[in-house]
């Protein structure tokens, strides 16, 4: 899984965030071995959490984060090998809160980790803002 793109957003589609901003990021999903890959849920321990510059820990399930759905960026829950999906993480934070690290902790319990740029940026920022306008 790789994160491709970041976008910040005051809505999605009709949902707004609890807090004061969506934070959409894209994901590649491309499994690396032989076997199909899935990512790992929060209930067995891994997934997503956006870290704030404070230091703050967000999940993908705080305010409304759970409501961006967008067109396009749905996944697929076991991605064949020689094959990729996209996917999207939507975090519900305040505007203090952009930028910062995104971590994602797999199966095994292994945190990975990226810096995540303060405004939109990447590839996919484009069609991300178009998807979010509804």
């Amino acid at each position: 899984m790789t994160p491709t793109s970041v976008v910040y957003a005051t809505k999605a589609s009709i949902d707004k965030p609890a807090r004061e901003l969506f934070a959409v990021v894209t994901v590649k999903d491309r499994p690396t071995t032989a076997v199909a890959g899935a990512e790992s849920a929060p209930i067995d321990g891994g997934g997503w959490q956006w870290v704030a510059p404070d230091g703050q820990a967000i999940s993908g399930t705080d305010g409304n984060a759970s409501n961006v759905v967008l067109e396009g960026f749905q996944g697929n829950p076991t991605t064949q090998p020689g094959t990729f999906s996209w996917g999207t993480q939507a975090f519900d934070i305040t505007t203090a809160q952009r930028g910062g690290t995104l971590i994602y902790t797999d199966g095994t319990g292994v945190a990975h980790r990226w810096k995540v740029p303060a405004q939109d940026a990447g590839p996919q920022a484009a069609q991300v803002r178009k998807a979010l306008a509804g």
